[in-house]
């Protein structure tokens, strides 16, 4: 379980002197925080060493949805900590809106601290608001596969671990359910990763935003060490890999005071 402290969040861009003592993401009102201070500095190297994910080359999907006249949609990923997820795609041409939130459990406990138990059935996931005649649902599933996240790693990411940082997409229909798994196969064919895919396609049971001191966390906090370490590799995957789909200038979630 992981913790982070509402001060670390305000003063952690500032302060060089903490940037070793959050390699993993924190909670917002635990206290393992200090503890996890005094440690960091010792395995430091270790952690900077393995945070960041490796991030893969793969084919577009063979199978995509196909075009209407809507210019709005929206996809459901879950890929680990919600902060560099939310960070790439807000990032991509054709992405209207970025949120992260909860997936996969009940509205009743769709908050942070219940759900980093790992026993709610929630994912820390991103829903992401597109025009489909920009970007197609399958070019996003091919960004969230080759730079979001590794998607050959079950129930973790990188430093993070639980149900809660697993694998998951989460279709809002029965084209987006079909594209997703015929990507999962067609990638699994092709051996373009180390091991299988292991990423879930579960059912859509709603999104529940998550904490306004969580959404547009990257863009916002880009020198926080768990971001530099693990998730700003990611932005720049995305601009090197996908030079057409990048855009400069990350397009905001609005959140309330």
């Amino acid at each position: 379980m992981h913790t982070k402290s509402s001060s670390q969040l305000r003063s952690s861009s500032s302060s060089s002197s903490s940037s070793s003592s959050s390699l993993r993401k924190r909670s917002p009102f635990g206290g393992l925080a200090i503890c996890a201070a005094l440690v960091a500095s010792v395995f430091a190297v270790q952690h900077v060493a393995h945070s960041a994910e490796p991030v893969t080359k793969i084919p577009a999907p063979v199978q995509d949805e196909k075009a209407g006249a809507a210019h709005s949609e929206t996809a459901v990923f879950a890929g680990g900590c919600f902060w560099g997820v939310q960070g790439v795609f807000e990032h991509v041409r054709g992405v209207k809106q970025v949120a992260s939130g909860y997936t996969g459990g009940a509205a009743g406990t769709a908050q942070y601290e219940t759900v980093s138990e790992g026993d709610t059935g929630h994912a820390e996931s991103v829903q992401i608001t597109y025009d489909p005649t920009q970007i197609s649902y399958g070019r996003l599933l091919q960004i969230f596969f080759s730079v979001a996240h590794n998607p050959t790693e079950l129930n973790y990411q990188g430093p993070d671990h639980g149900t809660q940082y697993r694998s998951a997409i989460f279709p809002a229909d029965a084209q987006q359910r079909s594209v997703a798994q015929a990507y999962i196969a067609q990638l699994d064919r092709a051996h373009v990763f180390s091991g299988p895919v292991v990423t879930r396609v579960e059912d859509f049971k709603g999104f529940y935003p998550a904490e306004n001191y969580h959404q547009n966390f990257l863009a916002l906090h880009p020198d926080y060490p768990y971001i530099a370490i693990n998730d700003m590799p990611k932005v720049t995957a995305l601009k090197t890999m996908f030079p057409d789909l990048y855009r400069n200038d990350a397009v905001l979630l609005k959140v309330g005071a």
